[in-house]
């Protein structure tokens, strides 16, 4: 596919969307908005692609929603006419993968500058490294905006007063990669030359497991979040039932058996 804001490549089992709009700090656009859109439904549905590697192009990841290209009227960037769809009706998600529809899983790798939206990819992204680079913090309050989703997410993954800290304090302060390392918002501090090259190790270890398996155990954890530990287990269990009856959970065990690498088909 080709696209004019963002990039996308498929090596192997692996497709990488790069943010490629670096002189507006990868700035989120309605028309990359809409881009992204397509690119990750082209991966969800590539039977091709196991994992999706998002990055950035430049010294920023995403610094949110393109303020020049925000309607006066304030309404949510959108090429379609205002409230006209179902999702215009629901939260924002400007630039957030699917997260809760898609069945493949997402790395994120934050090579600097990420606020407003752009913590979005690190708050519903499946594994989340960072350049050493890499800054965070939220600057809503700072333009006069409310901290919405973005900082509500925040606040499932950072301990209650930093969430609450890091949307009161807006763009005075910003959380260095190893902070966020430390509180757990991210896995993983790689030196910045070689941020894209981890994350294609990364996906390449996620992608010798059976594609099938790996996809269930994210759905069984993401759907599960929401439910109580039991009926969490119950759904977990049925996925589980799901994948013994695919061709990879007979290959598994028989390449175990036979000291060989196994031969996965997806299927």
């Amino acid at each position: 596919m080709s696209f004019d804001t963002i990039k996308y490549e498929v090596e192997g089992h692996t497709a990488t969307i790069t943010l490629n709009r670096p002189d507006a700090l990868n700035a989120l656009s309605p028309h990359m908005i809409s881009e992204l859109r397509a690119a990750y439904a082209e991966a969800e549905h590539d039977d091709q692609v196991w994992l999706l590697i998002v990055t950035g192009s430049g010294r920023a990841f995403c610094t949110g929603a393109d303020v020049k290209e925000i309607p006066g009227d304030g309404k949510v960037i959108n090429e379609r006419p205002y409230l006209s769809t179902y999702e215009q009706w629901e939260a924002p998600q400007e630039g957030t993968p699917p997260y809760r529809s898609m069945a493949k899983p997402v790395l994120a790798a934050i090579n600097g500058l990420c606020c407003g939206a752009g913590l979005d990819w690190v708050t519903t992204g499946d594994i989340v490294i960072a350049s050493d680079k890499a800054t965070f913090f939220d600057p809503h309050v700072s333009i006069g905006l409310v901290a919405g989703r973005e900082v509500v997410r925040l606040a499932r993954v950072l301990p209650r007063n930093v969430a609450l800290r890091m949307a009161l304090v807006g763009k005075h302060e910003r959380m260095s990669a190893q902070r966020a390392y430390e509180l757990g918002m991210i896995t993983e501090v790689v030196e910045h030359d070689r941020l894209l090259e981890r994350a294609h190790e990364i996906a390449a270890i996620v992608n010798s497991n059976a594609p099938l398996a790996v996809r269930g155990s994210r759905l069984a954890i993401l759907k599960g979040l929401d439910l109580p530990v039991h009926e969490a287990e119950m759904l977990a269990e049925s996925f589980r039932e799901r994948v013994t009856r695919t061709e990879d959970a007979l290959e598994g065990p028989r390449a175990f058996v036979e000291k060989r690498p196994p031969n996965w088909q997806c299927r």
